[in-house]
């Protein structure tokens, strides 16, 4: 049977689904000032730690707390990347469970465009971190930093330059972050995890599963999921495994399909509840401890003089475009389709650019990588923070350009 003109099949950034439609306003509308308070926390981290109060700054952020009998004495900066940003984990949880209930993840004819782009994503900034880097020695633990997206940027970026793009694309760019998300949580639970005890490990499954048995039984009562959560989240840590894990872990249990007697989804009103918690306090204040690099001539030549600091650059800001816009190219030439009518492959060269915002996720797993307190730990955070500037830079004039072309296009349809 012959094959459909192009004409006829499904283009790539058609319309969305119901779900997808619903997903996408919901992060947009949450995450907008989620990404302002994230800038605030990470200007906050750069002017303090460029002050005379510096040496404070690191006082405070080296403070340890907590019980040493259960595995808990750690430092604030760490409490903020294993316990705050467990929060931001959770809401992920919920948002990739929605997403492959009822959005852009639930159709593979949908779900493959981000998942592939996500993995073009993932795999050229690697590559090139590793070609910069030499791919060998403790330098190659790094492959995984440039390979993330930080939704919360990026939601920003749209919300300053992007209102008039196409929903689709905008949806596109969101999924892309959440499938990045997902495939950071992977590498984060494969690779940088040293030892593993099995009998924690079960132990926080099996909490899980207390969890999830109560939410599919719609028992919301706060006093009994939280220390649920709570019960996982440390015996996930105490296993060996980053206790971020258990915050998806815990989002994937939450039913994301509404019954007959409720309004919506179990999933989504969690994510409503939460991601304020997550978006407002939880990474605004792992940013306060993460982002705090000095910026002085001698630091950031040092920076620049390391390969582990110039391959976080080059996978940021050159690798994730090209791998996005090559794993898109490769989707529309096997699939022998096209972009949607008003689409152009400099939309999706904008978007990819706005992808190299790694931030969040970058930073941790930075922390992950390389030991603390190493050269290599502020070299990565310096990067990431100077690729990031530079990615949103680039690809927020892009898209300020092409925001400026869809809304002249509007207006000719209108007259």
């Amino acid at each position: 049977m012959p094959k459909p003109p192009p004409s006829a099949r499904q283009r790539l950034f058609a319309r969305l689904t119901p779900g997808g439609e619903t997903n996408l306003l919901d992060t947009l509308r949450t995450e907008k000032a989620g990404g302002a308070l994230l800038l605030v926390g990470t200007l906050a981290a750069l002017l303090w730690a460029n002050s005379p109060w510096s040496p404070a700054y690191r006082t405070v952020r080296d403070t340890v707390v907590g019980p040493a009998a259960l595995h808990l004495d750690l430092s604030l900066a760490q409490w903020s990347a294993d316990g705050l940003l467990a929060i931001f984990f959770f809401v992920v949880g919920l948002e990739l469970k929605r997403e492959a209930v009822v959005g852009e993840l639930r159709r593979p004819a949908t779900a493959a465009l981000p998942i592939v782009a996500a993995m073009g994503g993932m795999i050229v900034p690697a590559v090139l971190y590793l070609a910069v880097t030499g791919a060998s020695g403790d330098a190659a633990r790094g492959w995984a930093v440039p390979t993330a997206t930080d939704i919360a940027f990026a939601v920003a970026v749209l919300a300053l330059v992007g209102r008039s793009l196409p929903n689709a694309l905008r949806a596109y760019l969101l999924t892309l972050a959440v499938v990045d998300d997902l495939l950071a949580i992977v590498v984060i639970a494969v690779v940088y995890t040293d030892a593993v005890s099995l009998p924690l490990l079960a132990a926080s499954l099996a909490v899980v599963g207390v969890f999830g048995f109560a939410v599919q039984r719609r028992i919301t009562t706060p006093w009994l999921l939280v220390p649920l959560a709570v019960a996982a989240w440390g015996l996930m840590h105490a296993s060996g495994i980053h206790a971020t894990i258990a915050g998806v872990l815990l989002g994937f249990t939450v039913p994301a399909i509404a019954r007959a007697d409720e309004p919506e989804s179990l999933a989504a009103r969690f994510e409503h509840r939460w991601r304020p918690l997550s978006a407002g306090f939880a990474v605004p204040v792992f940013a306060l401890a993460a982002a705090g690099v000095a910026l002085d001539v001698p630091s950031l030549s040092s920076a620049a003089a390391d390969p582990v600091a110039r391959g976080v650059v080059v996978g940021l800001v050159l690798g994730k475009p090209l791998g996005i816009v090559l794993a898109t190219w490769l989707v529309a030439t096997l699939l022998r389709t096209g972009l949607s009518p008003g689409l152009h492959w400099s939309d999706v060269v904008s978007v990819g650019f706005v992808a190299g915002i790694g931030f969040t996720v970058s930073l941790l797993v930075g922390g992950l990588a390389f030991p603390p307190g190493s050269p290599a730990v502020e070299h990565v955070r310096t990067a990431v923070l100077v690729a990031s500037v530079t990615a949103a830079a680039v690809g927020g004039t892009m898209l300020a350009l092409r925001d400026r072309h869809h809304r002249s296009l509007a207006a000719d349809a209108t007259r």
